[in-house]
């Protein structure tokens, strides 16, 4: 139990600073400074432990898994869309 707490709080954290990261992706327009080996690498990390939850550690800490990777999937997303508008 409490191992899942401090799992919570980890995911908490590094799901904070997403929200920022979309946000200035968006606003900005340009891939500078942007990693899309990082951002697939990060994205991996989570499914990896959405599967890690999925077989046999099931809590309710897999939907923090899910939104952060969710909003990582977002930042990969706005990655193309901006790759398309640094090239023109």
């Amino acid at each position: 139990m409490i191992s899942s707490i401090f799992e919570a709080a980890m995911l908490i954290c590094f799901g904070l600073a997403w929200p920022f990261s979309i946000y200035k992706s968006w606003t900005s327009r340009t891939n500078k400074g942007k990693s899309l080996f990082f951002l697939g690498v990060l994205f991996l990390g989570y499914i990896c432990g959405v599967l890690f939850k999925i077989t046999g550690n099931t809590d309710r800490i897999i939907f923090l898994y899910f939104l952060n990777g969710s909003m990582i999937l977002t930042d990969i997303i706005i990655y193309f869309r901006n790759k398309k508008l640094d090239q023109n």
